[in-house]
């Protein structure tokens, strides 16, 4: 029987523009990109070059460091262009689709699927390994390790909160076959974590997983938050995780053996004038999904969730692990006198405006951060909206510090920024929380190296 585990900390943040569960077909688009910035701590290595000719499923960079691990082409057509950045930074691969959908084919065998080391290697070679994420660090997992278990989250808790179970609907023997391959990748347990509202669904009945269900607010769907109270990661541990929809499309290759990048994204945001979900081509260009948003005023382009996603512009591209391109309002406006307001309209965890005497209301917020950083004062407002036995604030203190042996002692291993992200919400000094906790996992790293 599935154990149910709840939490009482944490936030919902309640945005207008959730993505009514209505499956609708992406606006054609004819360019797609790979960027490299999608990847933390790559350092990518060409192997085409512009006007090349590719298949979907044709590598177009490598990591240098891990040279084995191929990042592919999502359409076949031709390279458009080579774009980089300061320093020669490669920014992007920027491929021109020939609408013919052309895809890298590979033959799977019964004794391929009884190899742990040849379906390593075959997801090596057909690009689905960066789908595979290792704890700690969140960075790709190193296909030579053998982690203790993989986690797998089934549900969605970030604001604009996505309904994974209508994503995989349809395919839940894709997913039921990528459970099967994961668990040939590890000694240990697969485990999946569902909402415990929705127990009933298909996905609760896959088998060759360990089922947890999670009720609770905003991160109980964070794959981390997870693994802190199953499985908790100590020094010298090593878990792997994956998204659930990136599992189905594991599931999806290891049974045609053709290479897809298809998958659904919600377009939401209250910038979006009737927020869906699409299904897409990764990497597409978001620029013909113009005329679905609202013109009136400025808006920020996210993919991903309005607290960890990365703006990438309405001429940008769809991101690699994103399920959801999210459109909110810029926030140039300054609001004179705007602390001395009731704010009725405005969000507050703190209770500082009158709108916490309306719990229910659904908000239209915009990116502006209403102040400056300021001196780090120690509230208490990370620890009510981080449910996992950790002491953020000495943590950050530690990196600041660059003390490696508290950062250790204070849970370094099992946190990434998404995390964190609600702490960096709700801070009243301003702190930029993820850029914090990332540049001390980075440290972490090179001492480790």
């Amino acid at each position: 029987m599935s154990r149910v585990i709840k939490f009482r900390k944490g936030l919902n943040i309640k945005l207008k523009g959730s993505a009514e569960k209505v499956l609708c077909t992406a606006p054609e688009s004819t360019l797609y990109a790979v960027k490299p910035s999608d990847f933390t701590g790559l350092m990518p290595r060409l192997c085409v070059k512009q006007g090349d000719a590719v298949k979907a499923g044709t590598p177009v960079f490598f990591d240098k460091y891990k040279p084995a691990i191929q990042f592919v082409s999502p359409v076949s057509g031709t390279v458009e262009s080579i774009r980089r950045g300061e320093r020669r930074k490669l920014l992007e691969v920027v491929v021109k689709s020939d609408a013919k959908n052309d895809q890298e084919k590979y033959e799977i065998t019964e004794q391929l699927l009884n190899s742990r080391e040849q379906i390593i290697e075959l997801m090596l070679k057909s690009g689905y390994w960066p789908f595979v994420i290792q704890r700690p660090y969140g960075i790709i997992a190193n296909p030579a390790d053998r982690p203790k278990s993989i986690f797998v989250s089934g549900l969605d808790t970030a604001p604009l909160l996505l309904d994974m179970a209508f994503i995989l609907s349809g395919n839940e023997e894709y997913f039921r076959k990528g459970i099967d391959i994961l668990g040939k990748l590890t000694d240990g347990k697969v485990y999946l974590g569902l909402d415990a509202d929705d127990s009933a669904s298909k996905l609760s009945k896959i088998p060759n997983a360990e089922i947890n269900l999670f009720t609770g607010k905003h991160p109980v769907g964070n794959v981390g938050v997870q693994i802190h109270h199953i499985d908790p990661i100590n020094k010298g541990d090593i878990v792997w995780t994956m998204d659930a929809q990136h599992v189905s499309m594991l599931g999806h290759f290891f049974s045609t053996g053709a290479y897809s990048a298809e998958k659904i994204v919600a377009l939401c945001g209250s910038k979006v004038k009737d927020p869906k979900y699409y299904k897409i081509t990764g990497g597409t260009s978001i620029s013909p999904f113009e005329d679905l948003i609202d013109g009136n005023g400025d808006a920020r382009y996210i993919s991903g969730d309005v607290l960890t996603g990365t703006d990438i512009g309405k001429d940008g591209y769809a991101g690699f692990y994103g399920n959801r391109i999210s459109v909110i309002p810029e926030g140039r406006n300054y609001e004179f006198l705007g602390w001395a307001m009731p704010r009725l309209k405005k969000f507050s965890v703190s209770k500082s405006y009158f709108s916490w005497l309306m719990p229910n209301r659904i908000y239209s917020l915009d990116t502006n951060l209403n102040g400056a950083e300021r001196a780090f004062v120690v509230t208490n407002q990370y620890e009510k909206v981080l449910p996992m036995d950790i002491y953020p604030v000495y943590l950050l203190k530690a990196i600041l510090a660059e003390d490696i042996d508290k950062m250790e002692q204070l849970g370094i291993y099992e946190l990434i920024e998404e995390d964190l992200a609600l702490c960096e919400f709700v801070c009243t000094s301003k702190i930029e929380v993820q850029a914090l906790l990332r540049r001390g996992i980075n440290l972490m790293i090179k001492e480790m190296c």
